[in-house]
């Protein structure tokens, strides 16, 4: 068993590049490789593994570890990572060197993966087991496409009626237990207009005039959450338009326009409320032209938190000698709110590291993490 970096380097080695942002450097195997590697790493190692396929080829694994007490803790590791086809390096070569790995994966969030490996490994070689039972589960599809392996691994869990104690979500943190962050609410939008010759524009109806009206209008929603009080660290809402496009040539008046509008949720607001005023909010500044709203990627997720002060924050802090703090990324912790007694986002490097065009994470807070779950997993 060598260093917590040489078992970095070699997850990153595994190309798990989700398959919305594939391109010629990634193939398009998605997180094939890697499930398959894990299921196969976990078996070798006593657990119980469950492979569960969730989409097309790219499955869930669920590696059963069991524990000396009755309680169970479940570490959710998503095993996607974003788009390389922008590093001016090889995103996969996994090399150590000043310090750090680096490669796609190696901070967000692959570290973790070897981090619990390689403490669970230990244990195994002194002949001891975990003192909590360690559900370690790898997720797809946590970097696009709706959080569908979290969403998938919450069903399971419901369809057998189980809940578990306690949850970490794997996110580079620096150490930190996060207990809260914002949801969200998408909508794709297609505002429908009528074509014409722009010569004679009264002949047609301007769907991109109807898409600016929309524009403006979610502009000063964004406004007037700016202006609210936050009642949480986690903050406000927000709201935006992220994507637009339209057009056909440039003497048609364009029958139709496509936008998306992004809508974070913070603790306490209600998701079903904040998608039925988006949606009024939509219909009426585009009016008198007609639009179609969709959520392409589900209904929306309402805001992840929590009591700081609940037991496994408060561990996990003590661990770190860190105080707990809020995110503002999402993660899996959005979907698992109905399965878990507790909740916690954490693990070793940085945020600001991932999605880089040179992804890297500190040999040091891979060693500050071993640590940690050393210790908490032995109590």
């Amino acid at each position: 068993m060598g260093h917590i970096s040489e078992r970095v380097a070699e997850l990153v080695q595994i190309p798990s590049v989700n398959p919305l942002h594939a391109g010629p450097k990634s193939g398009d195997d998605g997180e094939r490789a890697i499930a398959s590697w894990l299921a196969d790493h976990s078996d070798a190692l006593g657990a119980e593994v469950v492979v569960d396929e969730v989409l097309d080829g790219r499955c869930n694994v669920y590696a059963r570890f069991e524990g000396t007490s009755d309680r169970a803790v479940t570490i959710d590791v998503h095993l996607d990572t974003v788009g390389v086809e922008h590093m001016p390096d090889n995103p996969f070569d996994g090399r150590i060197e000043d310090g750090r790995v680096y490669g796609r994966g190696s901070v967000d969030t692959k570290a973790t993966l070897a981090v619990v490996l390689q403490v669970i490994e230990e244990m195994k070689a002194d002949g001891q087991r975990p003192v909590p039972t360690v559900n370690l589960v790898g997720t797809i599809s946590e970097e696009g496409g709706g959080l569908l392996g979290a969403t998938r691994y919450r069903d399971w869990l419901l369809e057998r009626g189980q809940r578990i104690e306690q949850v970490v979500v794997a996110e580079p943190t620096m150490c930190a237990p996060v207990h809260g962050h914002k949801g969200g609410v998408g909508l794709d939008v297609t505002v429908h207009g009528h074509a014409a010759h722009s010569s004679k524009p009264h002949l047609g109806a301007n769907a991109l005039s109807g898409a600016a009206r929309i524009v403006i209008a979610v502009d000063a929603e964004q406004e007037r959450l700016a202006a609210l009080e936050a009642t949480t660290p986690v903050g406000k809402g927000t709201v935006s338009v992220t994507e637009l496009a339209g057009g056909l040539a440039r003497n048609i008046i364009p029958d139709h326009c496509n936008l998306y509008v992004g809508r974070r949720t913070a603790p306490g607001e209600d998701v079903d409320e904040v998608r039925a005023f988006l949606c009024d909010l939509i219909e009426t500044s585009a009016a008198p032209l007609s639009t179609t709203i969709e959520s392409l990627y589900g209904d929306g997720s309402p805001a992840f938190y929590q009591d700081p002060g609940s037991d496994l924050v408060k561990t996990l802090a003590q661990l770190a000698d860190l105080v707990p703090t809020t995110a503002e990324y999402g993660s899996n912790a959005l979907r698992y709110g109905e399965v878990a007694n507790q909740l916690v986002v954490f693990g070793p490097g940085s945020i600001d590291q991932a999605h880089q065009a040179v992804e890297w994470v500190d040999i040091a807070e891979l060693d500050r993490a071993v640590d940690i779950y050393r210790t908490w997993l032995r109590q």
